[in-house]
This record gives structure tokens, sequence and C-alpha cells, in this order.
């Protein structure tokens, strides 16, 4: 019995340190591409985020996304709820001013593409000035809905689970509107395809 504690501390402590190893060599960026590092990340924002303003649901996975409203480019209002009701929708938080979230875009684009009309629907939200945003896709165009709202501790971001508004920042919601999965940090070539469908 005390052998067998023993193995199971030293292959604990190698566990460890080869997380530890594999941080310092190549930094998070592997981690984070995880499901397991996404879920720590998620969780280390969490615990050091400031509290939501009062009334405002801030959504974690398993949980209904809550209903809020964020107007298109024509300024119309869309329920982010209930406008792709019956579609899983990858929501992607995004800023005209953020790097990668403009190198990523043509893979959400890419993504986009490819879906038939019952696969992944792909929606933007930026947390930017309209008029910046209108600007910025007249020079990198993609043709899913992109929806646009203003920073601030009661934002889209917020409200589906990114209270420290880290950017980008995605999710994927159920067809019938519960959170799957929460991704903190662009993707790369190729990743949207399994994250977006397992």
């Amino acid at each position: 019995m005390r052998s067998t504690t023993k193995i199971v501390l030293v292959a604990l402590a190698a566990g460890a340190l080869g997380v530890v190893a594999s941080l310092t060599m190549n930094g998070p960026g592997p981690l984070l591409g995880t499901e397991a590092g996404q879920r720590v990340l998620q969780e280390a924002y969490k615990a050091t985020a400031p509290e939501p303003p009062a009334g405002v649901v801030v959504a974690g996975r398993g949980d209904a996304i809550p209903a809020f409203t964020v107007p298109g480019l024509d300024g119309k209002p869309v329920d982010v709820s209930t406008a792709w009701t019956g579609r899983p929708v990858l929501i992607n938080v995004w800023a005209s001013w953020c790097g990668p979230c403009i190198e990523e875009m043509p893979e959400l684009q890419r993504f986009h593409a490819k879906q038939d009309p019952n696969g992944v629907q792909v929606v933007g939200i930026a947390l930017d000035d309209a008029e910046a945003v209108r600007d910025f896709l007249q020079r990198v165009p993609v043709d899913y809905p992109i929806l646009v709202d203003d920073a601030g501790p009661a934002d889209a971001g917020v409200r589906l689970g990114n209270p420290k508004g880290v950017l980008p920042y995605s999710v994927l919601v159920s067809a019938d509107g519960v959170l799957l999965k929460q991704r903190i940090g662009p993707f790369a070539h190729g990743e949207i395809d399994a994250w977006a469908t397992h």
C-alpha cells in the first residue's frame, strides 16, 4: 500500500514538472489550446474578476445564456439568446483594435463558409465603435452576422462568461441555448472545426 502511494505521488510530481517544463519552454499556448487548460484559465479569471453589476446574469458552462439584446450594424436590436434558436452558435467577441482578434477572423470566416443551413452559426460581437467596425469590415470582410456592443461591466462578453473582458473570447452555444464551451484567446488554423463540433 505504501509503495503504491509513493508511486502515485512520484507520478503526480513528474506530471506537474512536465507541465511546468512545457510552460517554460513553449509558453501557455499549447496548454490553453486544450479544454482542460481553458477550464483552468476560466476559473482563474472568474476568481479575480470584479462582481458584475446588480441584475447582470453571467452564464457559465451548462447554463442557458441570458436574454439580452445587442444592436446589429444597422442599429436594430438582436436578441442574442433567441435569434438563432434551433442551430448551434459560435459567438466570437472581438474588437477592431485587437491584433489576435483580427488574425483569427479569416479562420472564423472559413469555418462559417463551410457550414450548411443547419450547421453552426458564427456570430461576431464587436466591443467597439460601430463606425470603426464598419471601416474594419471594408478591409477584412466577413459574411457572418456582426453585432456591436459597448465595452463595459455588463457587455455581451461579460454576460457570456468573460467577466475579465479578455479578447478574443468565443463561446459555443447549443441549439437550445445552453453555453457548452468557452475559449479565451484566438483560434489557430483548423482548431475551430474540432472545437465547435465536439
